[in-house]
């Protein structure tokens, strides 16, 4: 609910109320503490307040790490067996962060029956959430085409499951997935250092013609479903809600198509929509590679985090991208946008494990590189 902003707005009531200084004489210098209120009179006149004192200095800096697709097939569904040490090999860099959010690439939980047709499909059992909760991870989307592998039968489990893991860890989120349109699209609104942080996690990759079709899963006003964004005037009007009730609003998409580098026209144009309608960042999968990251007008954007724990050892590389990111610091505009100050990638290579293994020196080197012309062919500034 604007958290920093509300306590910088209250801030400058006080000036106001106190009667000592325009606009023009409201002072961002460092003080001993934000909440600050001035001297206090004993006397029956109006206590005046020092905006210089009273004003908060920086917001406090949010750190956000992003990671692409995770699932539990092939050799990592053994790791379930424990699941509170399924993951903690792969997501240090995660759970150093603030705030960690991936992409959940699976149905997750029993029963059900393959979609017809498509050629990859896969179910996780429900402890699935539970290594995810232990492994430092805070917010899963499930926007995606594979959330519903098996159909809609296992989804009263899938539910179930993501209820039992907030039990051992209160603040996982899962979002892109709800009992109607309503839940698939609804925020999950999370504070850090008294910043609120709302995460949206939506898919156009129905659209895809080298994906399987997804067009009977998305969630309806009556049914069950994935938050999907073909059309994406739902999903506007969440990122515009959202960027009214909290600080920073994060976009986490399902999109572009399979095995392309560069960010597509489909993909450009919906960024650039999220970001007039109030997202600060903008991230995705689904290419199952890196694609470009850097800069969109006032916001962050990475289109493709590609693969992060996944069945597939192979050369295409991965990571973790960390972003440091401050809240708007004018209370007069609620539209501003916040501020990533740091973007920081830790790459790393799927292993035999299905798990990220840090890159060493060359690698890193290559990583870079890449990085470089994966921004330029998407059209985005460097971070």
């Amino acid at each position: 609910m604007y958290l920093w902003r509300s306590l910088a707005v209250g801030v400058l009531v006080l000036v106001v109320v106190g009667g000592c200084s325009t606009d023009s004489e409201v002072s961002t210098a460092p003080t001993a503490s934000p909440s600050a209120t001035g001297p206090v009179s004993a006397s029956d006149e109006p206590t005046i307040v020092s905006p210089t004192s009273a004003a908060p200095t920086e917001p406090p800096t949010v750190t956000i790490a992003v990671a692409g697709d995770v699932h539990f097939e092939g050799v990592l569904r053994e790791r379930l067996d424990d699941p509170a040490s399924a993951l903690l090999t792969a997501t240090a860099a995660l759970a150093e962060a603030d705030l960690a959010i991936v992409n959940l690439e699976t149905s997750v939980g029993v029963g059900g029956r393959r979609e017809p047709g498509k050629r990859y499909t896969f179910q996780a059992p429900p402890t699935a959430f539970k290594a995810l909760a232990a492994s430092g991870i805070d917010v899963v989307t499930m926007a995606n085409n594979h959330a519903l592998d098996f159909g809609r039968t296992p989804l009263p489990a899938t539910f179930r499951a993501i209820r039992a893991a907030r039990s051992h860890r209160p603040s996982l989120a899962v979002v892109g997935l709800g009992k109607n349109a309503e839940a698939a699209f609804r925020p999950a609104i999370v504070e850090r250092k008294g910043v609120s942080v709302a995460v949206l996690g939506a898919s156009t990759a129905g659209s895809d013609p080298t994906a399987d079709s997804t067009a009977q899963w998305p969630a309806t006003d009556t049914r069950a479903g994935t938050a999907d964004a073909i059309d994406p005037r739902r999903l506007l009007r969440a990122v515009r809600q959202a960027n009214r009730d909290a600080d920073i609003v994060v976009v986490f998409m399902h999109w572009g198509m399979q095995g392309e580098s560069c960010a597509d026209d489909v993909q450009r144009t919906l960024a650039a929509r999220l970001v007039r309608s109030g997202a600060d960042i903008v991230v995705g999968s689904h290419s199952h590679t890196l694609q470009g990251d850097g800069r969109l007008g006032r916001s962050y954007v990475a289109y493709g985090l590609g693969n992060y724990v996944w069945y597939t050892p192979g050369s295409s590389p991965t990571g973790v991208l960390t972003l440091s990111t401050r809240p708007p610091t004018d209370p007069a505009h609620p539209a501003a946008h916040a501020r990533v100050t740091r973007a920081v990638w830790s790459p790393a290579l799927i292993g035999t494990d299905g798990l990220p293994t840090p890159a060493i020196a060359p690698e890193r080197e290559d990583f870079a590189n890449d990085r470089a012309r994966l921004r330029a062919c998407s059209d985005l500034r460097s971070p």
